[in-house]
């Protein structure tokens, strides 16, 4: 680390910025405006967790008109709010939401203290922060991906990630206000979103510029992350089974990977390890194709087979959908993709 002492007028510069060049986010109040409501503030929170703000805003508006506070929310069927959430991924947000916001109804309201917050279902440090600061305007450290790079860079932070992760957050700490912390925190996040980026920083209209210990150091390389291991290749079957224009769909398991979810049939492919293999009924089985899917510790390759016939019996537990609503499912990401290369493969064969 370059060695620096923070300029004590940190904070008034970033929030001077802030106050100019705020983004117009539908989840956030803008400088001088009345503190957004919590509800807003914690449904945008959860669903920004690993997800761009480009593809949240879609989802946040839907479930807002949808579920306009956290009643309405705690009130949904699960099954409605895993549907809704359908293509966002990480889906045990989505459960963790119904369980927290239950919890809160209960409550009669959000905790507004990082404690409290940080008991909620799928609630961790940063989001109890985040909530706390933006929501109550308690004073807390939060610190994301946009802020990690703000400040390693800003204090010079050579250790790698997430070794440096502690001398991230003191440095962080160093510089959070005691008045404005909500604003602050924004304004970083836009600062290091806007700004501060991961590839050529905008080092030349930077408000903290002068306060930089990376500048003319190149800032880039920084925060340092380690190198990434190569995720396992794991490969499975799904199966597209039609009857008179609807497709069998079952419900996953209510825990595990993509729990609770509409889904194809599979062969009990995991993160652990491939599939069993063969189809579950016998007959003639076309193959329509492989697709191929990214989740965070394992790639999977599914290939997709369709059944020809009218099937004796189905596996599983689950139901008959139209194929032509089959949007409505709400089903996953992997088996969307699925689904639509078996449509494709029977219009093929039309």
């Amino acid at each position: 680390m370059i060695a620096t002492r923070p300029d004590p007028e940190i904070p008034a510069k970033l929030l001077a910025w802030y106050d100019t060049h705020a983004r117009a986010l539908p989840w956030r109040a803008l400088p001088g405006e009345p503190a957004p409501d919590p509800y807003r503030v914690w449904l945008s929170e959860i669903m920004l967790q690993q997800t761009t703000v480009a593809a949240v805003k879609p989802y946040f508006a839907a479930f807002t008109q949808r579920w306009p506070d956290v009643a309405a929310l705690a009130s949904a069927p699960e099954e409605d709010v895993m549907a809704a959430w359908a293509g966002l991924g990480y889906y045990s947000r989505a459960r963790n939401l119904v369980k927290a916001a239950r919890v809160v109804a209960e409550m009669g309201g959000f905790p507004d203290t990082e404690e409290g917050l940080r008991a909620l279902p799928g609630v961790g440090d940063y989001t109890a922060a985040a909530i706390a600061a933006i929501a109550f305007g308690r004073r807390a450290v939060v610190v994301d991906a946009n802020v990690e790079r703000v400040v390693a860079r800003l204090f010079a932070i050579e250790d790698p990630l997430p070794g440096a992760r502690k001398a991230i957050r003191e440095g962080a700490d160093r510089i959070t206000p005691d008045k404005r912390s909500g604003d602050f925190a924004q304004g970083m996040m836009d600062l290091g979103s806007r700004i501060c980026t991961p590839r050529a920083p905008r080092c030349d209209v930077c408000p903290l510029a002068a306060n930089c210990a990376a500048r003319g150091h190149d800032p880039e390389r920084l925060p340092i992350k380690a190198p990434k291991k190569a995720k396992p290749v794991r490969q499975g079957r799904a199966f597209w089974i039609e009857r008179e224009g609807a497709v069998w769909l079952v419900q996953r398991a209510g825990t595990g990977m993509l729990g609770g979810m509409r889904a194809l049939p599979d062969d009990g492919w995991s993160a652990a390890g491939d599939g069993a293999g063969g189809p579950p009924l016998s007959g003639v089985w076309d193959e329509a194709g492989v697709v191929r899917h990214t989740f965070t510790h394992f790639v999977i390759e599914l290939s997709v087979l369709r059944y020809e016939g009218v099937p004796a019996s189905v596996p599983g537990k689950g139901e008959w959908w139209p194929v032509d609503r089959l949007e409505e499912a709400g089903l996953p990401t992997l088996f969307a993709k699925a689904a639509r290369l078996a449509r494709a493969a029977s219009e093929r064969l039309l």
